[in-house]
């Protein structure tokens, strides 16, 4: 039976609702990491994004036809429990605490850096220390304060990439800031197009799905959203287009201005398409905003794992007293666990390579292990919703919402995904952080048979 989480309060609104969406769609990895995708097959990397960008419309459309029936907290999580088997709801909510419990170390790890642009002798656990604990304060006031911030984050990346994809179409149409000269688009195929072949473009698909990571979040807010049938679909339906402006604009305007082979050496494509139009302080500018959109990562970790930590206590999977609401509507024990959990991670990040100099090398892959745990809730969203419909074609003969082309386009992303996976498997870069995936995901499916299962069968 689907648990419907009565006591937490339904204060977001559809304003907060779109930009949850969009942030959870646009992430740090748009500003840092596409220089590294670029590198691995070049100019193709726009069909890496516009391939992900469809499946993971299709995952999102899956999700938005039960939530249309069933708007419920940690909704992917309760769907595997409910449609699949209790495993899976419990591997779920793990996989996104885990998942973001990395994601925030990296993020608040990365406020560090980003804060010695200003600053360069301050050391890095300090603004690290300040942004959990505000983020922390945030979540802990109210749902719509978590809301409220989330709106502003986003609100600043959109703008930032709409200014950077009007001044980079007035570079290549006009050619503004290369003495009237129109750059044109042919930067996207005179130095190649498949640069890194068929084995570069599979390498980086994976990357790109990794940077989509956090895009299902609106499926954890839906208990908490004021009138959430028209809010998830609104914010549902705008998620493809927001996919082919924020991240294939961005990068086909990058793309056009700078040939493919020289993005590695010139820093920033967002800093240097603004310092190309003369706006001499374009660096401090996305230094700012890169900053919010690592604090966006975080605050949304935070609330999601927070929700899912919850939903295990509701399960009996935790401790009840992360059942605790404060006057808000708030499980503030959730919030805390996962505030802490993440300074941890930033203080053995900085203390093991006292002990340990390889211990920069774990980090990095055990941020990069987020990737395959960050793919569960898709995995399972699928499954699910091909039940779903098994089980309640009733519920499907008004509904306004569903799924295109199911069960078909179903099985065609899962294999998408598998796809991916097995990419990841291949590379070398790749290959031990989808291998700690993998042990992270077996070792919760063990504790799960040996200490659950047999209650839940008795029952």
């Amino acid at each position: 039976m689907i648990i419907q989480k009565q006591k937490l309060e339904r204060k977001l609104s559809s304003r907060h609702m779109q930009m949850i969406a969009l942030g959870g769609t646009i992430g740090v990895g748009l500003f840092k990491g596409s220089a590294s995708t670029i590198g691995w097959t070049g100019p193709s990397v726009l069909i890496d994004y516009a391939l992900a960008g469809l499946f993971l419309y299709l995952v999102m459309r899956a999700l938005g036809e039960m939530l249309y029936v069933h708007p419920i907290t940690g909704s992917f999580a309760q769907f595997a429990s409910h449609y699949m088997h209790p495993v899976f709801g419990y591997l779920t909510a793990w996989a996104n605490i885990f998942q973001y419990i990395v994601v925030g170390m990296s993020e608040v790890i990365a406020i560090g850096t980003y804060f010695n642009y200003w600053w360069p002798n301050l050391p890095g656990w300090i603004p690290g220390f300040i942004a959990i604990v505000f983020l922390c304060l945030a979540n802990l006031i109210s749902v719509s304060t978590f809301g409220d911030l989330e709106y502003w984050f986003a609100f600043i990346k959109v703008v930032t990439i709409i200014i950077m994809i009007i001044l980079g179409l007035g570079v290549i149409i006009f050619g503004f800031g290369n003495h009237m000269h129109p750059v044109g688009i042919s930067n996207l195929w005179t130095h190649g197009f498949f640069t890194g072949g068929f084995k570069g473009f599979a390498f980086a698909l994976a990357i790109v799905l990794a940077s989509y990571q956090g895009i299902e979040l609106i499926g954890v807010t839906a208990g908490e959203a004021e009138d959430p049938k028209h809010t998830l679909v609104k914010a549902i339906q705008s998620t493809l287009g927001r996919i082919l402006i924020f991240y294939i604009g961005a990068i086909f305007v990058i793309l056009s201005i700078y040939p493919w082979n020289e993005i590695g050496q010139i820093g920033s494509p967002f800093v240097e398409t603004f310092a190309k139009i003369g706006i001499t302080f374009a660096a401090g500018l996305i230094n700012f905003v890169v900053i919010t959109a690592a604090l966006s990562g975080s605050n949304s970790g935070i609330y999601s794992a927070s929700r899912m930590i919850y939903l295990l206590a509701k399960d009996h999977k935790l401790p009840q007293k992360f059942l605790k609401l404060n006057k808000h509507g708030v499980p503030y024990y959730p919030v805390i666990l996962m505030s802490v959990g993440i300074f941890i991670g930033v203080l053995l990040n900085l203390i093991l390579p006292i002990f340990y100099k390889n211990a920069n090398a774990i980090f990095v892959n055990v941020y990069s292990s987020s990737v395959l745990p960050g793919m569960v809730p898709w995995i399972v969203i699928l499954i699910s919703q091909i039940r779903f419909r098994k089980l309640h074609p009733e519920l499907l003969k008004n509904h306004p919402f569903k799924m295109p082309l199911s069960p078909i386009s179903n099985y065609v992303t899962l294999f998408f995904l598998f796809l991916a996976l097995v990419f990841m498997l291949f590379n070398s870069e790749t290959r031990i952080p989808l291998i700690i995936g993998i042990i992270f995901l077996v070792v919760m499916t063990v504790i799960y048979f040996v200490k659950y299962d047999s209650k839940e069968t008795n029952n």
